[in-house]
């Protein structure tokens, strides 16, 4: 774009820390006919404008610590052109209630997307993220990125005009499936590994998976603090493979080897699955995914993919049913990719980002 030449659409976007690359920030800029510069202490890397501003932290030691995170000089932030809307993540974030202000200075109108899928969440009853909700409620735009975002959003008092449900967008031809279906019986556990996202009680299942198929094996790519155990795991047992983080298009590609998807997502006090991108990357590559049954993430794991309760025989019951039948994986992969190619292709998703952003201007 030549730089006196003004797209349809400019946005200022507020980074929180610790924001991965290739997910809101990247779809924002990928909207039709927009602009996107993302103000954060550091790049997500994704191929946007960037103004460098530092933050205040109250604590690191919990996931949703980055909402505890504010803006230092986000006063004197200037894109030098005029700010159609200023956007953030999630409701209660400190930098989502540092937004009204600065929209109202830049002339533009405040949007927030959110994954909120539970309006009795302990976190907004804590002073400063209450404070920082209670600022959003008279945003002009909220973008549900699930569909149980907008009942979170009503419950809180929102009204519906305020709110839009954009599915997220999934790049489905980053994540395919290969050009022969894989028959060896490969689980994946690709995700964090955390006691919230179940990486122990995968690994306690796994016993009970390779006594009924012997053959199988179970690759883990992550990092996060049960990586002690999964190194402890693969080394007692040849048929567990840790291979760490994976860069750039790891993801894709390890999808592309392996024959069934598997994460145990549970609860905490302040958590619950909200969706999870990784399931529909599975899907769209051809995989089954089982799962456990975590919040809304129903609205991810679609079937003929399956959620099983949170008990170790159930979740081992779930990867036999896959991994023990090559033939009846072969013959689900392509209504698999289907159902999350219909719900999420990224094209359509990224038109109906930008028809939300219309619709509320």
């Amino acid at each position: 774009m030549d730089e006196t030449e003004r797209a349809d659409l400019d946005l200022l976007w507020l980074t929180l820390p610790e924001s991965r690359p290739g997910r809101e920030l990247s779809w924002l800029a990928a909207m039709p006919d927009a602009s996107v510069t993302a103000v954060g202490e550091t790049s997500t890397g994704d191929p946007v404008p960037f103004i460098e501003r530092p933050y205040r932290r109250l604590t690191r030691r919990f996931v949703e610590a980055g909402a505890l995170a504010w803006f230092r000089d986000l006063d004197t932030v200037d894109t030098g052109r005029p700010v159609d809307w200023v956007a953030s993540l999630e409701l209660c974030a400190l930098v989502t209630g540092q937004a009204r202000p600065l929209a109202k200075r830049l002339g533009a109108r405040q949007a927030i997307l959110t994954w909120g899928n539970d309006a009795r969440n302990p976190l907004y009853r804590i002073p400063p993220y209450h404070q920082a909700l209670k600022r959003s409620e008279g945003v002009d735009l909220v973008v549900c990125l699930i569909e149980a975002a907008r009942d979170h959003c009503l419950e809180l008092g929102y009204f519906p005009e305020q709110l839009a449900v954009v599915l997220p967008p999934l790049d489905t031809e980053r994540f395919h499936p290969p050009a022969e279906p894989v028959e060896e019986p490969i689980a994946a556990f690709i995700s964090p590994l955390a006691t919230n996202k179940g990486i122990d009680r995968v690994l306690d299942a796994w016993p009970l998976v390779t006594a009924e198929v012997s053959e199988a094996k179970l690759v883990v790519a992550g990092r996060g603090p049960l990586e002690g155990l999964v190194r402890e795991r693969a080394a007692q047992d040849r048929s567990i493979e840790f291979l760490g983080s994976l860069p750039g298009d790891g993801v894709a590609e390890l999808l592309r080897t392996v024959s069934t998807f598997v994460t145990a997502p549970r609860p905490t006090r302040v958590w619950n699955e909200q969706f999870g991108l990784a399931y529909v990357e599975a899907m769209a590559s051809g995989v089954p995914v089982v799962t456990t049954e975590c919040g809304t993430n129903h609205e991810a794991v679609l079937a003929p993919s399956i959620r099983v309760p949170d008990d170790v025989f159930a979740l081992a019951e779930g990867m036999i049913h896959f991994l023990g039948d090559p033939g009846l994986r072969r013959s689900i992969s392509g209504e698999l990719r289907d159902v999350v190619v219909a719900r999420f292709e990224r094209r359509q998703q990224l038109a109906a980002l930008r028809a939300a952003f219309d619709a509320a201007g």
